[in-house]
């Protein structure tokens, strides 16, 4: 990882420490239009899609996400990292790391980034083999992303 980030981002490594006993993580799937969110359980070792949020004002999305920590309990987030397929940063990652500061300035929970690489085709391939439908798929796919981003985070904690 080339970027430069702000304090409240730590090592993967790092993060579990940075929590209380029983906070959860909480996964972000970030794109342009939605954001996709999964929940740990307790004992940080199963992820489950939670929602997705409708991009519109930063306020808004940052009030959601305030909601979902107070009601879960929810000590710290994992974020979904777009780099390109041969590791490079691209202007996804800036955006990432932009919204990373943001969300930071506005919620100070240690924050720690996650490869997402193939993450949406993974999910996708899982849905199709399951039957689901276009519109089912297009219904659910920004939260069980962020559930897989999540949950290989949780694995290597």
């Amino acid at each position: 990882m080339m970027a430069t980030f702000h304090d409240n981002v730590v090592h993967i490594n790092l993060l579990k420490s940075r929590l209380k006993y029983g906070e959860r993580l909480l996964g972000l799937d970030i794109g342009s239009k939605t954001i996709g969110l999964a929940l740990s359980d307790m004992t940080l070792t199963i992820a489950t899609p939670l929602e997705i949020i409708r991009r519109k004002r930063f306020k808004d999305d940052v009030a959601r996400m305030n909601d979902i920590i107070k009601t879960e309990k929810v000590g710290g987030f994992i974020l979904g990292w777009p780099v390109n397929m041969d590791g490079s940063e691209g202007p996804r990652c800036q955006s990432t790391q932009d919204f990373s500061r943001n969300l930071a300035e506005k919620i100070p929970l240690p924050q720690a980034i996650w490869d997402e690489r193939l993450s949406t085709a993974a999910v996708e391939r899982t849905l199709i083999e399951a039957d689901s439908s276009r519109t089912r798929r297009k219904q659910v796919i920004d939260k069980m992303a962020a559930a897989y981003i999540l949950q290989g985070a949780l694995h290597a904690l």
